[in-house]
């Protein structure tokens, strides 16, 4: 009997030992590889950068912030170090002005600045330490050594969470600097609520704020009410030993709806809580792709760049529903309000990826969209272009379609087509339908700062848009607009100059523009952020065509080659054109289809040596932390996590995907359909030699996004 117990009990305790491994095993911890610092850190290496930095400039790589935010959210909370940065956190920077509670990465936003003081005198801001600095998706820490604090923040959709450790707890003081933010304030106000509690507004981004703290306020000192140059500052009661809490809540709306977001998404739960809440939710979202195989920085910098892909475009209505929309009026719908994508950024991977990973965000962001169509009479674009059209389209095609898309394509169709108005959806579309080209001015000696249409890329970018607009409207079984719009779609062929064998500017006559540089980059003239080099190998949606202007498969792969080797003027210096390899420009968004386009004519050993010279040495340059160029809303970033899985949206419109060889051996993605996509890679190698899906040679080097719907296996080999 008591040899049959202790086997018995040797059996329960295998048993529970192996149940503990497996459990260890599935809830591995994915935010463990993210380093929110990524990006961070300034590019400085002129032979990376193609350019020698004048004196006083500071490149454009990264832009990132490294503070609290769940995925998509209202609240970034991160520190500032310096006001007019593009993030508010520059990693060589020393002292610490804030802690700011909205973010993007693009010199504006940066609301609400608070931080701790404990006897400054009338010094504001610390120094700090990167040795007593950490962070993880949804916490940020840092001690701050002028006041002896050590800070923790962590964040939900709409409110901010702080603690406080102050080393001396007498003459504890808690800084409001309302006067500042990246965005220019308007005005701002503060008021006292009781003896715990503090409310205001800061107008510009126009963002209303209730504060509650868990330690008695002594009184709030206000100087310059309204002024950028004031602040207010909140005395805190002697006498309490434990950490300072603030919970905030945020809202765009108004005091009463902060005050309500906090009650519902903190409300009485603690620091500890409310960490763990955030780290889950990044875990659910970065868990859904799983890879096994890549070097231990390839993975980190996968799930880092995963990450930031998902912190825009941000949350804009409260938990009652309420929200301000285009015309500013306070509105309630049945969907979560969303700022508009960073479009002419991230309509080539970024959105396809949300889509991918979260569809119910992507349905509300068309929703929004469609929002502010409905009050404008346009669909939003942003920055240039009319990309929201592929954004939408692309969605549309791969199955988001549970929202109004008759009346969706309607608004588009006007940003097609309705030029005669004060500000078009598209600028110079009469000029563009009429001509086929949008021309520029002949100006004797333009520069990179020249004014101008930047009529090729417009007119590269239009028929782009065009093409993802009949997409709509065939399957919509539009045909009349469809053919208009395919028609439209090949105007890009208009700006193509078979004797120089560039897409080059025009005049309004139809003459070329001389003299002509290929090399000189400008910010809009002809060009857009890009010289010729740059643009010459756009469009997506029609390579075939593309490649029958250089003369067929080897013109064309002749004027590629060159692309990446001829060497980069280093006295052509524009601030994001950077990072150069030969003329191609990884450090800015405007050719980064060009290294695919090599597998168009069937030379993908080509294709994969530049990206596998762009993932090994564009990400996490010198010291980890410096990308080679803007982040830019997350399209970086997602340009990474598509080619480091081997799957990239070449026309990003489009329900397919180029296929190329990823940097893990293995890759389990848990689509948003509940199904499985297995991506295997056995071999060693870096040249695709042919693919299998579902175990059938794969005509062509793009599957289908049906895998994504049904789930499937895709093995490539390689040598």
């Amino acid at each position: 009997m008591a040899n049959r117990i202790k086997v018995g009990l040797t059996i329960v305790i295998v048993v529970l030992l192996s149940s503990i491994a497996a459990k260890s095993q599935s809830t591995k911890s994915y935010t463990r590889y993210v380093n929110t610092f990524i990006g961070t850190a300034p590019l400085t290496d002129s032979a990376i950068l193609g350019y020698n930095l004048p004196k006083g400039w500071r490149s454009w790589a990264g832009l990132t912030f490294p503070g609290s935010s769940l995925p998509n959210a209202m609240v970034q909370l991160s520190p500032m170090t310096e006001y007019g940065s593009g993030a508010g956190y520059e990693y060589e920077d020393t002292v610490i002005f804030g802690f700011t509670h909205t973010n993007k990465g693009h010199w504006n936003l940066c609301n609400i600045p608070i931080l701790p003081l404990s006897n400054p005198g009338t010094k504001v801001g610390s120094r700090f330490s990167h040795k007593k600095e950490s962070a993880s998706p949804g916490f940020y820490q840092v001690y701050l050594d002028d006041y002896n604090v050590n800070v923790s923040l962590t964040s939900t959709l709409r409110c901010g969470y702080h603690k406080y450790e102050y080393k001396n707890n007498a003459g504890r003081q808690i800084l409001f600097d309302l006067g500042k933010a990246n965005s220019r304030v308007s005005t701002w106000n503060i008021e006292l609520i009781g003896d715990s509690a503090i409310q205001g507004f800061q107008g510009g981004e126009n963002v209303y704020f209730y504060a509650r703290l868990n330690t008695k306020i002594e009184r709030l000192d206000t100087t310059g009410v309204g002024k950028r140059t004031g602040f207010a500052i909140a005395h805190l009661a002697d006498g309490c030993t434990a950490p300072v809490e603030l919970k905030i809540g945020l809202s765009f709306v108004s005091i009463e709806n902060a005050k309500q977001n906090l009650h519902q998404e903190i409300g009485n739960k603690s620091f500890a809580d409310v960490r763990s809440e955030a780290n889950e939710k990044w875990e659910k979202l970065l868990s859904s792709i799983q890879v096994k195989g890549g070097t231990d920085k390839q993975t980190k910098m996968f799930y880092s760049c995963l990450y930031r892909s998902f912190l825009w475009p941000a949350l804009r209505s409260d938990v009652s529903g309420e929200f301000r929309d285009a015309k500013k009026n306070v509105v309630k719908e049945d969907f979560n309000y969303y700022t508009e994508p960073s479009l002419w950024d991230t309509y080539r991977n970024k959105d396809v990826l949300l889509g991918l990973l979260t569809p119910n965000v992507t349905l509300d962001v068309i929703k929004s969209m469609k929002d502010v169509g409905d009050k404008t009479g346009f669909i939003p674009t942003f920055f240039h272009g009319d990309h929201g059209s592929s954004s939408i389209a692309g969605a549309y095609l791969r199955g988001i379609d549970a929202f109004d898309i008759r009346g969706t394509y309607q608004i588009l169709l006007r940003n097609a087509n309705v030029g005669d108005v004060p500000r078009p959806a598209r600028p110079h579309i009469t000029e563009y339908i009429q001509k086929g080209f949008i021309s520029d001015p002949d100006i004797p000696k333009p520069n990179v700062e020249t004014k101008a249409k930047a009529g090729v890329s417009k007119t590269l970018e239009y028929s782009y848009d065009d093409y993802s607009v009949a997409q709509i409207a065939k399957k919509l079984g539009d045909t009349v607009n469809y053919r208009i719009l395919m028609a439209r779609s090949k105007n890009y062929k208009n700006m193509f100059d078979p004797s120089t064998r560039f897409m080059r500017g025009r005049l309004e006559n139809g003459d070329w523009i001389k003299p002509f540089n290929p090399q000189f980059p400008y910010y809009e003239y002809m060009y857009r952020e890009a010289n010729a080099w740059q643009v010459s190998f756009y469009a997506p949606h029609d390579m075939p065509g593309l490649i029958e202007l250089y003369g067929g498969p080897k013109g064309f792969e002749s004027k590629l080659d060159s692309l990446f080797t001829v060497p980069w003027n280093p006295n052509y210096i524009a601030r994001n054109i950077e990072t150069m390899v030969g003329q191609y420009c990884h450090g800015n968004q405007p050719d980064h289809e060009a290294p695919f386009a090599y597998t168009f004519i069937g030379k993908p050993e080509k294709t994969q040596k530049i990206l596998d010279h762009i993932l090994n040495n564009l990400y996490g340059i010198k010291d980890g932390l410096t990308l080679s160029g803007m982040d830019d809303a997350g399209e970086m970033s997602a340009w990474y996590v598509f080619t480091a899985l081997g799957l990239y949206p070449f026309s990003a419109t489009d329900a397919e995907y180029i296929v190329t060889v990823p940097l893990f051996d293995e890759i389990k993605w848990k689509t948003s359909t509940g199904k499985l996509l297995t991506i295997t890679k056995p071999g060693k190698g870096r040249s695709l030699t042919s693919l299998k899906v579902d175990g059938k040679k794969n005509k062509g080097y793009f599957v289908s996004h049906d895998l994504f719907k049904k789930g499937g296996k895709i093995s490539i080999d390689t040598k």
